[in-house]
């Protein structure tokens, strides 16, 4: 008897035992990671695409009246991209408006130089009230910023010894000091004709304090001892609407 009650007793227990362990929920399964997913996290960005120096065409000159002449310029246009010029910027001289800055992307320099000189250019400026002859600019563009704001800039031209020489001057300046002086780093280019010869573009941040930095006894002297020739020429912009 005693024997039999054991018996039931551990039968009991047993069949508990299990019914807890049915009862119990099961632990979730990990979603399986598949290819993609791994791929997807184990790949990195791709990196920027690295900076390449190409070549622009600057064109200044004085218009009777801008808003006369801006349906031409804007006419003209499938000319320009037939030989391979395209459009930067436009800006008018902060000092002087009727001055007209154009800006354009070179793809081929020598169609570029044969465009500027082709006298069916002179008479569509002619006809759109250019009135003084056009200054132009050849520039091989070797730092280019891709933020630059294009609202309101300065470009300053200059000759030097040794453009060597003359950009670790300029690199050791640097750019943290010229943004404390309300200039940003847009543009650096050297002359086509004249790799000795300059263009730098700041966009300006505060026009107060870029004019007194660029015109201070301190800026000429930085100049000179980088090896600049003659007086640099400085000229201030806005982007034309």
């Amino acid at each position: 008897m005693k024997q039999m009650f054991s018996l039931i007793l551990t039968a009991c227990f047993i069949s508990g035992l299990f019914s807890c362990n049915s009862n119990t929920p099961a632990a979730k399964e990990e979603p399986a990671k598949t290819a993609d997913t791994v791929a997807a996290v184990a790949t990195p960005p791709p990196p920027p695409p690295a900076f390449k120096p190409f070549d622009v065409v600057e064109m200044e000159h004085t218009v009777k009246d801008y808003a006369k002449w801006r349906p031409f310029f804007n006419t003209d246009s499938v000319n320009r991209k037939a030989i391979g010029l395209e459009n930067i910027v436009v800006g008018r001289s902060i000092d002087k408006p009727n001055s007209i800055l154009i800006v354009l992307q070179a793809s081929d320099m020598q169609k570029a130089k044969a465009f500027s000189a082709d006298p069916k250019l002179k008479e569509v400026m002619t006809k759109a009230g250019v009135i003084s002859k056009p200054a132009i600019g050849y520039w091989h563009v070797i730092r280019f910023s891709p933020n630059m704001a294009i609202k309101e800039w300065v470009e300053v031209t200059h000759k030097v010894k040794d453009f060597d020489a003359w950009v670790k001057v300029f690199d050791a300046e640097g750019p943290a000091t010229r943004a404390a002086q309300g200039m940003s780093d847009a543009v650096l280019s050297r002359g086509i004709d004249d790799p000795n010869l300059v263009h730098i573009v700041f966009d300006i941040t505060d026009m107060a304090k870029a004019k007194a930095a660029i015109m201070s006894e301190e800026k000429k002297k930085l100049m000179m001892s980088a090896g600049v020739e003659g007086k640099p020429t400085v000229k201030f912009y806005k982007m034309a609407e």
